[in-house]
């Protein structure tokens, strides 16, 4: 139990740092998540083979919705750092984490599941948080455009996390999550030829380190640990990703947030446990 609470939060702690990456390698977010998507690829394929698991999906419909899955992972993933070079890393990881508020909006449309009182509160709370982290509602502020961009990148992985819901009741997660990823670096490879941005050495480094350690190597502890830890308990934990992210930018990169960031980063937080908890209890215990 104590390793598998380990593993969940390396891979927690992994997730955290990948919006610095978003500062840290001058490229555009194309090549950025194309350089995260093949090498992740790469891995996730080399880990298949190791494990002897075919690449056959379980149905010509589930290998459809893998394949849709996966560019919907690209283009969440372009917006996610775009939105992180427009603002900061701080804002770009607190607009992404209001993703679970999404899902919690879009179960019920989906899976034909009752909106609770509980819910609305939340993602009320959400948009008091967004409008304290937000510096100005004018779009001319690149930071409120980034921040805007950031949210829509939560909504697709939202639809992203309710796609993988129902894939991984018939497929393993690691094949999902290959399809996923080589789809994405496949609909980008194209741009690699015409975008004319050359890449040295250190760049190729990041983006191997990019999508080997921040990608496939905290996938897998994360799948991993949920043999042992409730996916209650999982779902909180990952709330903890915008903190670390906004600790290391801070500690690595200078960017030190402003109170009324972390007044907002707190807010959306608490939205964020409220939903998931909301979740993962019966309806009925809410109304008593």
């Amino acid at each position: 139990m104590k390793q598998a609470n380990l593993e969940l939060h390396v891979a927690v702690l992994l997730f955290g740092v990948t919006g610095l990456f978003g500062k840290l390698i001058t490229a555009s977010p194309l090549i950025i998540v194309f350089g995260r998507t093949a090498s992740a690829a790469a891995i996730i394929l080399l880990g298949l083979k190791i494990c002897k698991v075919g690449l056959a999906a379980s149905s010509k419909k589930s290998r459809f919705f893998m394949l849709l899955s996966g560019l919907v992972l690209m283009i969440h993933w372009v917006i996610f750092f775009y939105a992180i070079q427009l603002s900061t890393v701080a804002i770009g990881v607190i607009g992404f984490s209001t993703f679970p508020v999404f899902v919690t909006f879009l179960e019920p449309i989906l899976f034909k599941q009752k909106l609770r009182n509980v819910d609305i509160a939340s993602g009320v709370l959400v948009v008091v948080g967004l409008l304290l982290v937000v510096p100005g509602l004018s779009l001319s502020n690149s930071s409120t455009i980034g921040l805007l961009w950031a949210v829509f990148s939560g909504a697709l992985y939202a639809v992203l996390a309710l796609m993988n819901r129902r894939l991984v009741e018939t497929n393993s997660f690691m094949l999902i999550a290959f399809y996923q990823h080589s789809t994405a670096a496949l609909c980008l490879l194209p741009f690699m030829f015409v975008g004319g941005e050359s890449l040295d050495l250190r760049t190729i480094l990041l983006l191997v380190i990019l999508g080997v350690v921040c990608t496939a190597l905290p996938q897998s502890l994360f799948i991993k640990s949920l043999k042992f830890v409730k996916a209650q308990l999982a779902s909180v934990v990952i709330g903890l990703e915008s903190v670390y992210g906004i600790f290391f930018a801070a500690l690595l990169l200078g960017e030190i947030p402003s109170l009324r960031t972390v007044a907002g980063a707190i807010v959306v937080l608490g939205a964020v446990i409220l939903a998931m908890k909301a979740q993962s209890t019966p309806e009925h215990e809410i109304e008593s």
